[in-house]
């Protein structure tokens, strides 16, 4: 369960902002204010008790203090994610440390989104942690790998290799695409660097083509001279990695 509370001095953005929190199963509702200064006398309360709040969703433009300005003053912070109808506060609020920004009128998919990376973010082991389960591997009778373990939120899953598509970086984290027997598609979001990762697997069964990509080569259905095409997607091959990539694809069909 995840704590958090709400800033917003506008009664009906209040009130539906309390209304999402409630249809998210896993977030505890502390608190809602109307006012930065009230929420800045709780927060120091939380923490001088050693139980601080995990998400603060926090509007910028209120009396008294601002949102951005709360962020400045509080010496250690939530995980935050600002609420406003301003999208030219976006990159100060970024310069912050500030995890999202939801820009009024928030839906329920872009709320949801928001918390489900948040939810990410917070529950996570530490990447030294993680690199430790990904190393983790099982090795086949021809050398090559059958599975990894890594952490998915709370949980530890077990990924066959020769069900991953492709590897997706998404800065301090990875989105691994797998398609299984049944030809169900899945996505696993682990807290994990590219290059680590990349370590662990095969190098006759993966390649990067991409800062941002691994692919699986067994996945590939077409190849363009800058993309990859996997069932619907379409990867970018950089020029990076693309020598090293049409070497591979050279080598794969001599053998």
């Amino acid at each position: 369960m995840l704590s958090c509370i709400i800033i917003e001095d506008e009664p009906l953005a209040r009130n539906l902002m309390e209304a999402y929190v409630k249809k998210v199963p896993h977030l505890n509702l502390l608190k809602s204010f109307s006012s930065s200064l009230a929420a800045l006398d709780f927060l120091r309360e939380k923490t001088a008790a050693g139980v601080p709040v995990d998400i603060l969703f926090s509007d910028i433009q209120m009396p008294e203090i601002t949102g951005i300005t709360l962020l400045k003053i509080l010496q250690k912070k939530p995980l935050v994610i600002l609420t406003t109808a301003y999208s030219e506060y976006a990159l100060e609020g970024y310069e912050l440390e500030v995890f999202d920004y939801l820009l009024k009128p928030i839906s329920l998919e872009r709320f949801l989104k928001a918390v489900e990376k948040a939810t990410i973010r917070l529950t996570v082991s530490q990447p030294i942690v993680q690199e430790k389960i990904v190393q983790e591997v099982s090795v086949n009778s021809d050398g090559s790998h059958g599975f990894i373990f890594v952490k998915d939120g709370t949980k530890l899953v077990k990924i066959r290799l020769n069900e991953i598509q492709y590897i997706e970086g998404l800065k301090d984290y990875v989105c691994i695409h797998t398609k299984d027997k049944d030809a169900t598609l899945k996505k696993i979001v682990t807290l994990q660097t590219m290059k680590s990762l990349e370590n662990q697997l095969s190098e006759s069964q993966f390649i990067r083509v991409h800062n941002s990509y691994i692919i699986a080569f067994d996945a590939i259905d077409a190849i363009d001279k800058e993309k990859v095409q996997i069932g619907k997607n379409f990867i970018p091959i950089s020029d990076t990695y693309r020598k090293a990539f049409k070497e591979f694809i050279e080598k794969k069909q001599v053998s």
